[in-house]
C-alpha cells in the first residue's frame, strides 16, 4: 500500500506540474483536477496505512516498553543527581543531562503518541504535562548549568524529578485504569 500511495503522490504532482507549466495563462482543469485528485488520494492512504501500523499490537507494546523503561531511567538518574548535586560541579551539569537523559527524553517523546492509544486522552494529558514540566526543568537546569547559577541548578534538578515522579504515577495509574477495565 505505501508504494501505491507513493504513486500516486508522485504521479499527482508531477502531472499537474506538467499541466501547470504548459500554458502561463490558462489552465486545462478536466485534466488538471485528477491530478490534483490522486495526488490527496495517495496522502490519504499513506496517512491511513501510517495509522494502521501506530495502533498495531507489536508497536503499542513496543512503545509502552520504551516510555516505562525511559520514564524510570529518567527518574533513576535524577535521584542519583539530586543526592549528588553537592558534588557535582555547576558547569559540568549540562554534560551529565546530556548524558544521562538526552537519549531516554527523545524515546519517551518518540513513543508518546501510543499513549492516548492505550490510555486515551485524559491519561496522556496528565501523563504529558507532567513530563513536559519536568522536561522543561531539565533544560532549565542545562542552562543554569551554562550560565554558571549554581542554586537554580540545585534547584531545579529537585523539580525536575518531581515532576517526573508525578509523570511516573500517571502513568501507572493510566495502566492500571486500563488493566482494570480489560
Amino acid at each position: 500500500m505505501n508504494l501505491v500511495s507513493f504513486v500516486l503522490i508522485a504521479a499527482g504532482f508531477f502531472w499537474g506540474a506538467y499541466q501547470a507549466s504548459l500554458d502561463p495563462e490558462l489552465m486545462n482543469w478536466p485534466v488538471f483536477l485528477p491530478a490534483v485528485v490522486a495526488g490527496f488520494l495517495g496522502v490519504y492512504l499513506r496517512k491511513r496505512e501510517a495509522a494502521k501500523h501506530a495502533l498495531s499490537d507489536h508497536v503499542l507494546a513496543a512503545n509502552r516498553s520504551n516510555i516505562e523503561d525511559s520514564l524510570s531511567r529518567i527518574v533513576a538518574g535524577l535521584e542519583e543527581m539530586e543526592r549528588g548535586k553537592a558534588a557535582l560541579p555547576t558547569y559540568e551539569a549540562r554534560f551529565e543531562i546530556d548524558r544521562r537523559f538526552r537519549n531516554d527524553l527523545d524515546m519517551f517523546a518518540e513513543a508518546r503518541q501510543s499513549l492516548s492509544h492505550m490510555y486515551g486522552l485524559q491519561s496522556y494529558a496528565e501523563i504529558m504535562s507532567a513530563f513536559a514540566a519536568g522536561e522543561r526543568y531539565i533544560n532549565r537546569v542545562w542552562s543554569a548549568s551554562a550560565d554558571g547559577y549554581v542554586d537554580e541548578v540545585n534547584e531545579y534538578i529537585g523539580r525536575a524529578l518531581e515532576m517526573f515522579k508525578e509523570a511516573r504515577i500517571a502513568l501507572d495509574v493510566a495502566h492500571t485504569s486500563a488493566a482494570s477495565t480489560t
